[in-house]
C-alpha cells in the first residue's frame, strides 16, 4: 500500500471529453474501491511498446478514474506506471501539474482527431457544423464515467463546470475547430463561432432539452440552420 497521503489535493487533469469527467470535476471524488491498492491493479508490463512517458500518462490516467483525483499522488502513479518517483519526475520534472497538463493536451488531441474523421467530407459549413455538434454531442455522452457523476451529483458538476473548468474547454475547442471553419467565413469570425458551438454543445448536454437535441442530426441541423447560420454569412470557400 502506498504511504502517500490520499487527502492531498491535485490540480485538476485531462481532455476535452475527460475535462467534465475529471479537470472539471474537482470537488467530485471517486471513491476508492474496497480492499483495493495500487499494486493490486498492475500496471504496463515490461513488454509494453509504451514511452516512459506515456506510461506515465496511462497510469495517471487509471489512478484518476480508480481514486479520483484529489487523492491521487506522485507516488501513486510512479507505482502504477512501474518506476520510481525519481523516475517520473525525470520524465516530469514539474510533477503533476506538469504530468496532468501533457495528459490534458494528449487526450483533447485525440478528440478532436476523432471528431474531425467525421467532418472532413462535410461539403458546406452547415454540413459541417452539424457534423461537429453531432459527433461532440456523441462522445460526450459515451463517456460512462462522465455519466455516473452526472447521475449522482449532477447539481454538484454543473456548479464546478461553471466556475471551474468551462475556460478550458472553450479555449481547447476553439483553436481546435477554428482552422475547419475558417474556410468558409474567415478566421476571426471563426474563432467566434467555434467557441459559440463549444458552449453549445455544453450547455445543450449538461441541461438536455425537449425542443433541441444535439446527437440527432435532424435536431441540430434545424437549430443550426435557423439559429447560427443568420449570424455567419458564408465567404467563397477557398480552394
Amino acid at each position: 500500500m502506498s504511504s502517500c497521503n490520499r487527502n492531498e489535493i491535485s490540480r485538476p487533469c485531462l481532455t476535452v471529453r475527460q475535462n467534465l469527467s475529471y479537470r472539471l470535476i474537482v470537488p467530485l471524488l471517486v471513491e476508492r474501491s474496497p480492499g483495493r491498492s495500487p499494486e493490486q491493479s498492475p500496471g504496463p508490463s515490461a513488454e509494453s511498446p509504451l514511452s516512459g512517458a506515456d506510461r506515465v500518462l496511462e497510469a495517471a490516467k487509471r489512478c484518476c478514474e480508480r481514486w479520483g483525483m484529489a487523492k491521487v499522488t506522485v507516488d501513486d502513479i510512479a507505482a502504477e506506471a512501474g518506476m520510481s518517483r525519481a523516475t517520473l519526475y525525470r520524465l516530469f520534472p514539474g510533477g503533476k501539474d506538469v504530468l496532468y497538463e501533457a495528459l490534458r493536451r494528449r487526450d483533447s488531441a485525440e478528440f478532436f482527431t476523432e471528431l474531425q474523421a467525421h467532418v472532413d467530407a462535410a461539403d458546406s459549413l452547415e454540413d459541417l457544423l452539424v457534423r461537429m455538434v453531432v459527433e461532440a454531442t456523441r462522445q460526450l455522452r459515451t463517456d460512462e464515467h462522465l455519466q455516473v457523476m452526472l447521475a449522482s451529483r449532477p447539481g454538484e458538476v454543473a456548479m464546478t463546470l461553471n466556475f471551474d473548468g468551462l475556460p478550458v474547454i472553450f479555449e481547447t475547442a476553439t483553436a481546435y475547430l477554428t482552422p475547419l471553419v475558417a474556410r468558409w467565413i474567415g478566421e476571426e469570425r471563426a474563432a467566434e463561432l467555434a467557441e459559440l458551438l463549444s458552449r453549445l454543445v455544453v450547455s445543450y448536454f449538461l441541461t438536455p432539452s425537449r425542443f433541441v437535441d444535439f446527437g440527432e442530426p435532424e435536431s441540430a441541423s434545424r437549430f443550426i440552420h435557423n439559429h447560427v447560420l443568420p449570424a455567419f454569412p458564408v465567404h467563397t470557400p477557398s480552394p
